[in-house]
């Protein structure tokens, strides 16, 4: 290891992330400048990848968890040969650039996942080496390993603070994620003050307690680092690794050094001394020969070590063919066209809360989709999403597909995450609706990096019953609705559940939610199967046709459809909608839209016990709302439906 040379590149990175933030006046400049060492080792010695082939299924991935600190990663990408450009540097944080403010994963190549909000980077680091694991299980041999990489995350105080990042540790450390490895930049500074205000604890101690191997090093000592990383790297005694840091926030500005004012911009207004302190030219935005050499030399190698694993892999695929298809099905998120007609039907018999329905879906899906994998946060019993003769994820049998995340709701909903941006494996999760909003950042965060992660929330409305209001959730499917690219499905009856299920899995650009029932429904059964699956999938559609001259619609959704169509029988002028997904069919051209929803028709009236505010845009101006625009109460659930006026009555009444 040359530790010149990566001195010198330290510095320049510091002077990269200096001179873009002073370009633009806003951004971080402690994280970039107080661990430029740490990224000079990880990127010239220690990690695994290809620039010239940046998703490498066998490449190290690094994960930027305090992504405030953006100018890190795109300083050291640009080093490395990635395709993000010296102008991309200068572009920082304005418009249209491969450079945003914080780093997102589908616009910059080499970043792993959409970092902003602190310590979801833990999670989805722990989410991709389960992933990791899983793969090696999954799909080498005794012949041929195709799968050995490991997982590397940046993290800070206020990562680890947050309760997303402590869930996911420990479940990491629980499950013997050995191939991850967590970098704490441990600089004593939190943004408003010094850490010791709002920390005080033993960080070794707190780690190893949860199954963690745990040391602690000088973060400017590039030896020490490399010496860290190699021993995390090569340590195989089912434990993950953390390496705690020691750094000087905002290394290289002295006025702000070492305190609260080197997190942000503040540092840049002595940009120009901080060059010369650094033993940099004037000219901004500099990069020496020396270090370009460095770098393109270490590029050459990393792509030798590349080709080598190809060829291992071109070996492997030709002595494992059915192994290798399945394995470029998962790459490709290959899902069969017709899974919505695959699935078996339900009978006219049935019987069941749609998480029942749920539950017999996922065990077909997962048949025909092996990539599938499901998790319940502690609540497989309650939830139905458990996958039968599929065994459990473990640290002894990483190769099931049923994972146990225990009550950790937000920590579930990074690590889905994290699975989802490796793209190797279907991630989809459990918990009661109710507390949905556990797991909202992550949900959020899985709108914006577009990534196809279903979300199973049961027990969807007052029909929870004697567990009361603290379990009633009233307003939780529309406050999903209103995150922009999820589509929130809420099937009225089993067929419904197949068809949101297939549409689920079809989607590739955006997660998914699924929100079921705890009370039994009634099977439409008069309706024909291939209209209940297929009007899903349209997001609404002609429950029951009128028989005369259309005089009413009645929108419903859920185990409100079974009310609606009651209460239309009898009444030829009555049309009945089912609605199970507002953005699916918000998604339709103008012609299906009135096919379904004619503008002619003003007199409508929509009903689903929940809060009433997102029905106003298809009853308007002369429609009624059916709904429930308070908390809950303690009562058995017909009870409680009855008491606040979510019945086949009140639907009668507004059509009279």
């Amino acid at each position: 290891m040359n530790t010149d040379v990566l001195q010198k590149a330290a510095a320049e990175a510091r002077g990269l992330a200096i001179d873009a933030v002073h370009a633009c006046s806003s951004g971080h400049l402690g994280l970039p400048l107080g661990c430029a060492e740490i990224g000079s080792v990880l990127f010239s010695e220690s990690l695994n990848f290809n620039p010239a082939a940046p998703k490498w299924l066998n490449r190290d991935r690094f994960i930027l968890s305090a992504g405030h600190g953006s100018m890190f990663i795109y300083s050291w990408l640009h080093l490395a040969g990635y395709d993000l450009s010296l102008e991309e540097l200068k572009n920082f944080r304005k418009l249209h650039s491969k450079t945003p403010g914080h780093p997102e994963n589908f616009e910059t190549v080499g970043v792993e996942a959409t970092t902003g909000p602190l310590g979801q980077g833990v999670g989805n680091a722990v989410g991709y080496a389960l992933s990791a694991k899983r793969a090696a299980a999954k799909f080498n041999t005794a012949d041929h390993t195709i799968f050995d990489n490991h997982v590397v995350a940046l993290a800070g105080d206020g990562c680890l603070q947050e309760g997303v990042a402590q869930e996911a540790i420990a479940f990491a450390g629980h499950n013997e994620l050995d191939n991850l490895i967590l970098i704490y930049d441990s600089n004593d500074v939190t943004l408003d003050a010094m850490a010791k205000v709002t920390q005080g604890w033993d960080t070794e101690a707190y780690f190893k307690s949860l199954n963690w191997n745990a040391s602690t090093i000088d973060g400017h000592d590039l030896s020490a680092v490399a010496a860290a990383l190699e021993t995390a790297k090569n340590t195989k005694n089912g434990k993950p690794t953390v390496i705690i840091a020691k750094t000087e926030i905002g290394r290289g500005i002295p006025e702000v050094a070492g305190t609260a004012k080197g997190h942000g911009e503040g540092g840049a207004n002595f940009a120009e001394s901080a060059r010369a302190g650094l033993g940099l030219p004037a000219e901004t935005f500099y990069v020496s020969d020396e270090v370009k050499a460095h770098f393109a030399a270490k590029a050459e190698e990393k792509k030798a070590a590349f080709d080598a694993w190809q060829a291992t892999y071109d070996a492997w695929t030709a002595a494992n063919p059915e192994l290798a298809k399945e394995l470029q099905d998962c790459v490709s998120g290959a899902i069969p066209s017709d899974l919505r007609d695959t699935i078996p039907a339900f009978g006219d018999d049935y019987a069941d809360a749609t998480r029942g329905a749920g539950g017999v879906v996922i065990n077909e899906v997962s048949k025909l989709v092996p990539s599938l994998l499901t998790g319940s946060a502690d609540l497989y019993g309650s939830t139905k999403n458990y996958i039968k003769d599929a065994g459990d994820y473990s640290a002894e049998t990483p190769e099931g597909k049923n994972i146990w995340f225990g009550i950790r709701e937000h920590a579930m909903g990074a690590i889905c995450n994290g699975i989802a941006y490796d793209g190797l494996f279907r991630a989809s999760g459990a918990t009661f609706l109710v507390f949905a909003d556990y797991l909202r950042p992550s949900i959020r965060l899985a709108g914006l990096a577009k990534l196809p992660v279903i979300y199973i929330f049961t027990h969807d409305s007052v029909g929870v019953g004697e567990d009361g209001p603290t379990h009633q959730p009233v307003e939780t499917v529309s406050g999903l609705r209103v995150i922009p690219n999820l589509d929130v499905i809420r099937p009225g009856d089993p067929e419904e559940v197949a068809g949101a299920w297939a549409s689920a899995m079809l989607r590739t650009d955006g997660p998914t939610a699924l929100i079921l029932s705890r009370q039994k429904v009634v099977t439409q059964k008069q309706i024909d199967v291939t209209a209940r699956r297929e009007g899903t999938s349209r997001g609404a559609y002609i429950a029951k046709k009128e028989e005369g001259a259309l005089e009413a619609i009645v929108i419903a959704t859920g185990s409100e459809l079974q009310h609606a169509i009651k209460a239309a029988d009898g009444k030829p002028g009555v049309r009945v909608v089912s609605m199970p997904c507002m953005e699916r069919f918000d998604r339709q051209g103008c012609d299906y839209k009135e096919e379904i929803l004619p503008k002619a028709c003003t007199k409508r009236i929509a009903i689903e016990a929940g809060v009433s505010g997102l029905w106003h845009k298809y009853v308007g101006c002369d429609g009624e709302i059916i709904a429930i625009d308070r908390f809950g109460i303690s009562a058995p659930g017909d009870t409680v439906f009855s008491e606040l006026g979510i019945t086949v009555e009140a639907i009668e009444k507004a059509l009279a």
